[in-house]
This record gives C-alpha cells, sequence and structure tokens, in this order.
C-alpha cells in the first residue's frame, strides 16, 4: 500500500490483465495482445458490493450505477433514502422510478412554490409501490389532500416518521395517520393550512398509546388542536411548539396534570405562555432538556419553578428577548437545583457575576456554556467564569460587552476548556486571540474582531445562520453596547424590521452541532 505504479494507466484498462509471461531461448517476451476483459467485482456477492456503494458520495454512486448492468441493479436495490421533486409531471415517471429502487425506506417529496405538485393519485402508486416506507417527508405538496393521505396511511402501516410542511390538507389525514400507523413514534407539523380554526380537533389513535415519542408543532393557527394527542401519548418524549398562535398556558396545564414522566425535552418559542404555563410543565419532573425562546410573559418566577422541580435538566437554553425578566434570581434558582447542568444557552438574558458564581459552583459538570447579546456580561463575569467552571469544554461570547482583560483571564482558567468563540465584542482585539493561542497551544480560539455596526440582520427561514459554532443574536437587540446610527447601522435595523414582519428571525440551537453527537434521535430525511 502506498506505492504507484511507474506508468499511467489507461481507465478504460483497469480490469484487463496481462497475458502471461512467454519464455524462448531469446530471453523473456511479452505478447502485445490482451487476455480478454475480466470484470474482477463479478467475484464479489451483492451484498458486499452494495456495502461498498454506502461509502461513496451522490455523484460517484450514480456514475458507479452506470457502470454495467449489475452494478445498475444493485445501486437501486440498495437505497434506502430518496428524495424527489414532486411536481406533478413526475406521476408518469413513478413506476419507472420505484421499479429500480424497489428498497426505499425513506421518502421525501419536495416541491417549490411556483409548481403545481403531484396529487392523490401519484401518493397512491408511491404508498402501493413503497409499503415498507418507515420515514416520509412532505413540504409544499399543496395537492395532496385529506383523501390521498387516507389511502396512504392504509397502504404504508409500517410509517415511524411524519414531517409535513406548507401543505393543504389537515385534520382528517392527520387523524388517518394516527389510527393505521401504530408504529409512529414521530410526528412534525409546519404551516398546515387544513388545521385552522373550528377544525376538528387530532384523535389520539392507536399511535399515541403505543410508540408516539415526538411530537413537534410550528407555525400552526390551531395547534390547540392537538391537545387530545399531546395529552393522550403516554410515551412521549419529546415535545415542540414554536410560532403557533394562541393561548397555550391552558393546554400546558392540562399536560402537568398528566404528570407524563417519559417526557424529557421541551421547547416553547415564540408563544403566547406564562409562568402559569412553566409553573404547569415543571410537573413534569423528568425533564432533562428546555427550550424558552422569545417568550415574554415568562419571568424568574416560572422559570424558578421549573428548576425547583425538574432536578434532573442537563440542557438549558434561554432567549430573554432583552425583556428583563428572567435574570439572576431564576438562574441562582438553576444552580440550586439542577446539579447536573451540562449545557447552558443565555441570549438577551442579564446575567451577572452572582448568578454565574452559584452555577459554575455548584454545577459542576457545566460543560458548554454560551452568552449572547447582554449588556452585564464583562470582565467580572468571564474571570468568574475562568475560576470556577472547571469542567468547561466549549465557550461561546456574542456580542456582550468584554474586553481583552476578559479574554486573558481564561489563559489560567478552565482547564477543561478546549474551543472558544468570541464574536461582536468590541472590546476584544485579534492580539489578545494570538496571545491566547500561544498561551494555551491545545486550545481552539475562533475570534471575529470585526466591528458591525447597528442590528444583527442574518436572517433566514431556519433563524439566523450560524458559521462554525456562531451564536445567534435577536432581532431587536443592540450588537454589544450601544447600536450605531450611521447609515450602515439603518439598513441593518431595516433588514431586521423586514425579518421581524416576516416572523422568520427563529433562534437556533446555539450548540446544535457541539451536541450532535449526543443526539440520539431526530435523523432527518
Amino acid at each position: 500500500m502506498g506505492q504507484t505504479p511507474s506508468t499511467a494507466i489507461d481507465p478504460s484498462d483497469r480490469f484487463n490483465i496481462l497475458s502471461p509471461a512467454i519464455v524462448s531461448n531469446d530471453g523473456v517476451e511479452f505478447s502485445d495482445e490482451l487476455d480478454k476483459a475480466r470484470d474482477f467485482t463479478g467475484d464479489l456477492p451483492d451484498d458486499c458490493l452494495a456495502y461498498i456503494f454506502q461509502f461513496l458520495g451522490s455523484g460517484d454512486r450514480k456514475r458507479c450505477s452506470l457502470v454495467c448492468k449489475r452494478w445498475l441493479r444493485v445501486d437501486g436495490g440498495s437505497r434506502y433514502r430518496l428524495s424527489l421533486n414532486a411536481q406533478s409531471e413526475i406521476l408518469s415517471s413513478l413506476p419507472s422510478v420505484f421499479s429500480r429502487f424497489d428498497s426505499v425506506t425513506k421518502l421525501a417529496l419536495r416541491c417549490d412554490r411556483k409548481s403545481i405538485s403531484l396529487d392523490d393519485d401519484a401518493l397512491v402508486l408511491i404508498s402501493l409501490r413503497c409499503q415498507k416506507l418507515t420515514r416520509l417527508k412532505l413540504r409544499g405538496c399543496r395537492e395532496i389532500t385529506d383523501h390521498g393521505m387516507v389511502a396512504f396511511a392504509q397502504n404504508c402501516k409500517t410509517l415511524k416518521k411524519l414531517s409535513c410542511g406548507s401543505c393543504m390538507f389537515g385534520a382528517k389525514a392527520i387523524n388517518s395517520v394516527l389510527d393505521h400507523c401504530e408504529l409512529l413514534e414521530e410526528l412534525s407539523i409546519k404551516r398546515l393550512r387544513g388545521i385552522h380554526d373550528g377544525a376538528d380537533p387530532i384523535q389520539p389513535g392507536a399511535a399515541a398509546a403505543l410508540s408516539l415519542k415526538s411530537i413537534c408543532l410550528k407555525e400552526l393557527v390551531n395547534g390547540q388542536s392537538f391537545e387530545p394527542l399531546v395529552i393522550a401519548a403516554k410515551k412521549l418524549k419529546t415535545l415542540k411548539i414554536i410560532r403557533c398562535l394562541g393561548d397555550w398556558d391552558k393546554v400546558l396545564e392540562i399536560i402537568g396534570n398528566e404528570k407524563n414522566d417519559s417526557l424529557t425535552e421541551i421547547h416553547l418559542e415564540r408563544l403566547q405562555v406564562s409562568d402559569v404555563g412553566l409553573a404547569a410543565i415543571s410537573k413534569c419532573s423528568s425533564i432533562e432538556n428546555l427550550h424558552i425562546v422569545k417568550t415574554p410573559e415568562c419571568s424568574n418566577i416560572g422559570l424558578a419553578c421549573v428548576a425547583e422541580k425538574c432536578s434532573s435538566l442537563r440542557k438549558l437554553h434561554i432567549d430573554g428577548w432583552r425583556s428583563n425578566r428572567i435574570g439572576d434570581e431564576a438562574l441562582i434558582a438553576v444552580a440550586k437545583h439542577c446539579p447536573d447542568l451540562q449545557e447552558l444557552v443565555l441570549i438577551g438574558v442579564n446575567a451577572t457575576h452572582l448568578s454565574l458564581t452559584a452555577i459554575a459552583c455548584s454545577c459542576q459538570k457545566l460543560e458548554r456554556l454560551a452568552l449572547c447579546g447582554s449588556g452585564t456580561i464583562g470582565d467580572a463575569e468571564m474571570a468568574c467564569i475562568s475560576a470556577k467552571c472547571v469542567a468547561l469544554k466549549k465557550l461561546c461570547i456574542k456580542g456582550c460587552a468584554i474586553s481583552d482583560l476578559g479574554i486573558e483571564a481564561l489563559a489560567w482558567g478552565c482547564p477543561s476548556l478546549v474551543k472558544i468563540k468570541v464574536k461582536k465584542c468590541r472590546g476584544v482585539s485579534g492580539e489578545v486571540a494570538e496571545w491566547l493561542k500561544e498561551r494555551r497551544g491545545s486550545l481552539v480560539v475562533n475570534l471575529d474582531a470585526e466591528v458591525v455596526d447597528g442590528l444583527d440582520a442574518s436572517v433566514s427561514d431556519g433563524g439566523i445562520q450560524e458559521s462554525g459554532l456562531e451564536f445567534p443574536m435577536m432581532a431587536g437587540q443592540e450588537n454589544g453596547a450601544d447600536a450605531s446610527t450611521n447609515g450602515l447601522g439603518r439598513l441593518a435595523f431595516f433588514r431586521v424590521k423586514l425579518g421581524l414582519f416576516a416572523g422568520r428571525n427563529l433562534v437556533p440551537c446555539a450548540f446544535r452541532r457541539w451536541s450532535n453527537a449526543e443526539s440520539s434521535s431526530n435523523e432527518n430525511l
């Protein structure tokens, strides 16, 4: 291994072999003719060849499928994931597509807004050809109705995950899936037009009692119609409610009264929910992962109640939206009652050295910390982190009032620190980053020393974008100390206002990449 031939080999001759040496009285001569080409991969079993294909990228795998008929057949039979452009014109091609890819278990159908999507007939045809389907993702399939989904559910009873967004079907379709797909584990609903005021409630069905573990509701007009399903899902582990209209306190109170011991993860984002709702979910004492994002009616009281009763909390993400209703009081309660905390993300929360000291001293397992957009996080708080957070491995500071002195403190503290990211902190220079790298050679230092005036306007449909370990800034909050009022600042502010009007400035998980290895579910199609 590691050797290369002395002369280049023609790729077209990669399966050819030289004829044996001919011994004569005049010496050794090689025949000028080559034996008939032989495909040595023919000795490999189909299963072995399919296993090799799994290590190839999409482009290489497509090219390999064109080598010969056998490779085409093996490639098609070993493709378990398939993503199709779900325009209406695809209907005539579906039989040939699924004749080739006859082992598909995970299917994604996407159609852009300007095109007409496939309809019920196409979906029924797919369900007949893919009866072993376990995952289905529908995006922008506006021509699919309740009737098509009912037929699909009856044919694909092994479905385990359904994710649909920007579709037109409603409660009848979802109820049919819950009735017939008894193995369903994950249900994700986003912008479902058929779920509106006056729509029928989503009934538990067989799946709720037997298998349903994750429910995600996003941007729904009448998300409360899922209340019976959430309550009846006794094995539910993850509940995410994001930008759904209506008062959610009552729904959370009913969930809390059920005292679901299996519920370990709750995301509440841009909802009308108050401390009443937080007090209700605190009755689910097994919660380990809690996200409270842009819920201005939540305060120290509600979060403290959760901390007191959910002592197994490991991950806590808070976006206070600069409302100043969540601060030291709640964080000190977290420090007192949640000693197993491993990940803490604070955005727009005015914490001080008082709460940070309490967390650092009591939460000895804290490994990941993010502090973003806080005017009270300064050099004193950085010194506290450096001195007290002995288990800290990843640190991100964004838009805080720290200086070079705060960064220098890390040179002598946080012995377990392996990576630090500092972004949009005006008092931090590039020189201190280089100095810190020299001081701690194994530490990865990522510094964005660029000063950006005005507000951070990098918003998109999926939320504010991350780069590497970049953390999100909130729309409407100042970047660091005071926002500039020059031309660039006004332009950025205008962009953020547009983002707010469009309702598209979500805060993504700050440690999406850091926690990737720890995550065990929610794999995308």
